[in-house]
């Protein structure tokens, strides 16, 4: 099944879709410039691109993390994106209450890993008419996301996208089985494969309390999963990811990015022509 996000078309023989941009909205200034610079590189690649950012991080692994600026705040930042770059809007929501306000300004709405069973969620997020991105909870095995879509699709809504991000065995890792890709897109719908939450370390940095991660394996999987045949690829970028207030361990340096899509572009046209 093919799935439009705007002029945008992901699935089937349609050409591989960048998801890119920083993990949370922190300030105007970052995003803006950020978006600026992940279009400009996209485009020069080739690459359909939709702008991703959190107007909130609700899962943080203290409560003294950076949570965000207030969800109005980044929704209002995000539409300008939207406005200024003609760019489609890709954003978590984490409540059903926050479905109908996300809603306004973003094409995609994303379903957290952890939150991938929340029926009333799901539900939510469907009947906005958005397309619905839920990404695989760790602890869930490929063919179980079959359920999770099955829930959006009956509010009348089939816009789906399924998203792998590794799967925890516990002891602070990730493991990303690429079979998962096209066990998902058994379902019917299109997948896209996380190349930057699947480096974390859940909870690695013990000292710090916070999660670390292991970027220098960004590259690889992400060449891995789309060697695969993955329709997306979905990739947190920061100018400074050192200095990020959340996922600053796991998030690719934005100068890399060019690097990567001119790996990607050339597997992802080997691929389509198979």
């Amino acid at each position: 099944m093919n799935v439009s996000i705007r002029d945008i078309a992901i699935g089937g023989h349609h050409p591989l879709v960048l998801f890119a941009g920083p993990c949370v909205v922190e300030s105007r200034e970052l995003v803006m410039k950020t978006a600026e610079q992940v279009k400009f590189i996209a485009s020069r690649r080739g690459i359909p691109v939709v702008f991703k950012s959190s107007y909130k991080k609700a899962n943080r692994t203290s409560g003294r993390s950076f949570t965000g600026i207030g969800m109005q705040e980044a929704l209002t930042i995000l539409d300008e994106v939207k406005t200024a770059f003609d760019l489609p809007i890709l954003t978590d929501i984490h409540a059903e209450d926050e479905a109908t306000a996300a809603a306004q300004v973003a094409d995609v709405l994303q379903i957290p890993a952890f939150l991938c069973r929340q029926t009333e969620l799901l539900q939510a997020a469907g009947r906005t008419g958005r397309v619905v991105n839920i990404k695989k909870g760790q602890f869930l095995a490929p063919g179980d996301m079959a359920d999770a879509a099955a829930k959006v699709a009956e509010t009348g809504n089939t816009s789906i996208l399924l998203t792998e991000r590794g799967t925890t065995f516990g002891y602070h890792n990730l493991i990303v089985d690429m079979r998962s890709l096209q066990i998902m897109r058994n379902a019917g719908y299109p997948v896209v494969f996380d190349a930057t939450h699947s480096v974390q370390l859940p909870g690695g940095d013990t000292e710090a309390r916070q999660t670390g991660g292991q970027p220098e394996f960004i590259l690889p999987l992400a060449r891995a999963a789309v060697a695969a045949g993955c329709d997306g690829l979905f990739v947190e970028v920061h100018p400074d990811p050192p200095r990020a207030l959340s996922d600053a361990a796991s998030q690719l340096r934005l100068d890399l990015l060019d690097t990567l899509l001119a790996q990607v572009a050339a597997l992802d046209h080997i691929v389509r022509r198979l």
